[in-house]
């Protein structure tokens, strides 16, 4: 049996937003799985899906480049506060980093910090004080196309956009709308079936009890997948700058088909040991 620590709770309650016992008791069921317990109290209570795929946890930046009109590419760089990603210094070494993937086209982060880079991080460690990590880097390329990029304005979320056909101003739209709303893929074809079935019989266990006529039940719980495919898919989602339009229908309007997008956004999916002092401080004493 595996121990259900606070610190597990907490993320579990951020996730739901249910109480705190409701979260450790399915901690407890779920052997401290917590994919697992968010899937079973989706089932037991309706909760609403967690949009995010993982909770944001280290801070750092992110930063987009386009080499021409047709290749970008998307740089990660993490630090252990929110006080350093502000630094100048550090701020000098991400875009050195990231002009150097750009030059040479490179996305394999052992690859790029091979040479001089690696030295300047260790560096960059040793001036600052903060462990400092080049975490990933992403390209994308619209042979004869576009690609446009959008960074938020606090270079916590970077986005690239391809186009076959329209313009860099529209590709860089759809950036910021990919930002905006995180769609998980371009369209409802591109979703896997692996994760429809499960969405399904997460529906099917929030009907089970709903004492509806089982053929009224069927339509009811296709209906919510193909809202939910609609949800999660870049082109059924309403264009964050003129909701009465889908982004499919922007585009399709302006003569132009999406061939790929990219989205990075600071710490996710990284876990960060938090750490409450005042109970250490309080253990280590009573030792």
């Amino acid at each position: 049996m595996a121990d259900i620590t606070a610190s597990m709770v907490k993320e579990l309650r951020e996730r739901t937003g249910l109480g705190m016992m409701e979260c450790k008791k399915a901690l407890v069921e779920a052997n401290g799985d917590i994919e697992l317990a968010v899937e079973e109290l989706r089932k037991s209570s309706g909760m609403k899906a967690a949009k995010k795929a993982g909770r944001t946890a280290a801070d750092g930046v992110v930063c987009a480049r386009v080499a021409g009109a047709d290749y970008g590419l998307l740089l990660e760089v993490n630090s252990e506060t929110d006080f350093v990603a502000r630094d100048g210094n550090f701020l000098g070494f991400v875009a050195k980093v990231a002009d150097a993937a750009l030059a040479q086209r490179c996305e394999d982060v052992a690859t790029l910090m091979a040479g001089g880079l690696e030295a300047e991080r260790e560096a960059l460690v040793q001036k600052i004080g903060e462990n400092i990590t080049v975490r990933r880097a992403r390209a994308l390329a619209a042979p004869g196309g576009v690609v446009g990029s959008y960074v938020h304005g606090n270079s916590k979320i970077a986005v690239l956009v391809g186009l076959k056909g329209g313009s860099g101003e529209l590709a860089r739209d759809v950036a910021m709308h990919v930002a905006a709303i995180n769609p998980q893929y371009a369209t409802p074809a591109e979703v896997p079936p692996a994760v429809i079935e499960k969405e399904r019989e997460i529906l099917v266990a929030q009907a089970a009890d709903s004492g509806k006529p089982a053929e009224i039940v069927a339509r009811m719980i296709e209906g919510r997948v193909r809202k939910f495919l609609a949800e999660i898919s870049l082109s059924e989602q309403p264009f964050v700058k003129d909701p009465e339009i889908t982004v499919g229908k922007l585009l399709k309007q302006a003569g132009a088909e999406l061939t790929g997008f990219a989205r990075f956004e600071v710490g996710e999916g990284i876990e960060k040991e938090e750490k409450d002092f005042a109970a250490e401080v309080a253990a280590q004493l009573k030792g």
